[in-house]
């Protein structure tokens, strides 16, 4: 997987719209992983220059996302073409949609599924990989969401493509389980979120940091989008609420993002934010992670390899 996508660690950094920009994408390429650049905001003239800065700030690897829900105009292939980005993740959308004009433009495409069904539909569509996403991961999910332990052996045992795992990841040992699972590289979204590069206001990392491990709801379950947030009063008000639950006005993302009022909209989270207890640098993050997955999966062998001389059983 590092082969494929051009880096020293298997470790990508989640799309967070109006998030994953060049501040925080650039820290993710600097430190040895994939830094992505977001379109979920639909603010193209935006993303083209964050693209730009990105040139400025990183000679490593980077990659751009394609969240359909919120992109659906097909020139977005030209767009990142011309941006000279050679990795692209779709999601929130049909695979069979710009698999095949990004194949046609020299674009690797992974997408993001959250069942296996969707899955296969990628694998129909001829994508490169697949990001394979857990249920409790934060941001939108489908309202029958699949927990990453059950999700992420299922899909790797039944295709035989390069798989990151992504939900519930934070750190060398989730990423350890990860591979145990099947995947060969990992995404993580709430870790970046709290990361100190973040262009996020620090009620926001602050929130994850304080977060329990049921500190996140999943709302609009019937309805669409699903999506999981951090629990704060206003999205602990509409957990059970009967009718759709709107994602909120521009300005009010913006006010939760940038200005740190956490009753202005929702703010994205997975669960994993209850084993995240403080701000971190990015390049301590991914360092300290490489280092813990090999200390895990070192200590794993020499716990359960058998001994030359001991018996099967012993």
């Amino acid at each position: 997987m590092s082969e494929l996508l051009g880096v020293d660690y298997p470790i990508v950094q989640a799309p967070m719209g109006y998030i994953a920009r060049a501040q925080l994408a650039s820290a993710v390429s600097n430190a040895g992983g994939l830094g992505i650049i977001e379109t979920s905001s639909g603010q193209l003239d935006q993303v083209r220059d964050e693209i730009v800065k990105m040139r400025d700030l990183t000679d490593k690897p980077f990659g751009v996302n394609i969240a359909q829900l919120f992109v659906r105009d097909a020139a977005i292939v030209d767009f990142v073409h011309a941006q000279g980005v050679r990795f692209v993740t779709t999601s929130a959308g049909d695979p069979t949609k710009l698999t095949g004009a990004l194949h046609d433009a020299g674009i690797t495409v992974f997408h993001v599924v959250p069942s296996l069904r969707a899955a296969q539909k990628s694998i129909d569509a001829g994508v490169d990989g697949l990001v394979v996403e857990g249920g409790e991961g934060g941001g939108f999910k489908a309202s029958r969401d699949v927990a990453t332990m059950v999700l992420l052996p299922l899909v790797c045992s039944t295709f035989d493509v390069p798989v990151i795992g992504a939900g519930g990841i934070c750190d060398g040992r989730s990423m350890a389980a990860a591979f145990a699972l099947g995947a060969e590289g990992v995404q993580m979204g709430t870790r970046m979120v709290s990361a100190a590069e973040s262009p996020v206001h620090d009620n926001y990392k602050g929130a994850i940091v304080d977060a329990a491990e049921t500190g996140t709801v999943f709302l609009n379950r019937w309805h669409k989008p699903g999506f999981r947030v951090l629990a704060t009063p206003r999205a602990e008000a509409q957990e059970r609420a009967d009718e759709p639950v709107m994602l909120g006005s521009l300005d009010g993302i913006l006010e939760l993002y940038f200005e740190g009022d956490l009753d202005a909209a929702f703010a994205f989270g997975g669960q994993v934010a209850g084993r995240i207890d403080e701000v971190r640098p990015v390049a301590e993050i991914l360092h300290e992670t490489v280092a813990e997955f090999r200390a895990v999966l070192g200590a794993l062998a020499d716990r359960f390899a058998p001994s030359p001389h001991s018996s099967p059983g012993s």
